[in-house]
């Protein structure tokens, strides 16, 4: 019996098969032709439109949207209202300090301080009355209540003494630009301050604004700067 022949074994000097030789070939990449097949289409199904609450048939969701509305309008016309009490609130307070200065205005430190101030002027309006013509114009009175105003504060410009002459104008001063601050930074009224003090505000500044600025030339750069401001705006 014949035993089965053995296969040859690989010669040393063989090369192993490699892995390229073992692959299948490689197959011719084609490309494929732009279409639009791939892509979905829009669905052809109409977009299904909300509905509104305020006219459904449900008179619970009619309930509901028209509560909803009922609540928002309560809070804009509670904010409105909060808003107005507010600025309502505000001006009171404006309108009591400016009271409060017209209280501060009657008492009788300030009265002998608008009484010295008057009396002074009066003097020497009589004085110096007929240097003025029947019909002065507007350069020539301008003149005139610089000239008083310089001479009322001079020692021989009245029959008080001028050091306490000077004390009450300063408080004349004092208040005024108070008054002029208080206005400014929106804390008391305008319309009230307007009534009680611009008038004297202004017949004060037309007298003593010569003598005003000669204090401003000789280093007091601001003094009496605020009562000119308020004089200035509406």
């Amino acid at each position: 019996m014949k035993k089965p022949a053995r296969p040859a074994e690989p010669s040393a000097g063989a090369a192993p098969p490699t892995a390229a030789a073992s692959a299948p070939p490689a197959r011719k990449k084609t490309q494929l032709p732009e279409t639009t097949e791939g892509f979905p289409w829009p669905s052809n199904h109409e977009i299904k439109k909300e509905s509104n609450p305020f006219t459904e048939r449900d008179w619970r969701m009619w309930l509901y949207a028209w509560s909803g509305l009922i609540v928002r309008f309560t809070i804009i016309l509670g904010a409105a209202f909060t808003i107005y009490q507010y600025l309502g609130n505000r001006e009171q307070t404006r309108v009591q300090r400016t009271l409060e200065l017209v209280e501060l205005w009657e008492k009788q430190e300030y009265q002998d301080a608008q009484r010295a101030v008057k009396q002074r002027l009066s003097e020497l309006n009589e004085q110096y009355a007929s240097l003025l013509g029947a019909n002065p114009s507007e350069k020539e009175l301008a003149v005139y209540y610089d000239r008083i105003g310089l001479e009322a504060m001079t020692a021989s410009g009245g029959t008080m003494p001028l050091a306490e002459f000077s004390g009450q104008f300063d408080r004349v001063v004092y208040f005024l630009n108070r008054v002029a601050f208080c206005v400014e930074g929106n804390i008391c009224s305008q319309r009230i301050a307007d009534a009680y003090f611009r008038d004297y505000a202004a017949s004060f500044w037309q007298y003593f604004a010569g003598y005003i600025a000669k204090q401003r030339k000789a280093g007091a750069s601001s003094y009496a700067q605020p009562i000119e401001e308020y004089l200035k705006g509406s």
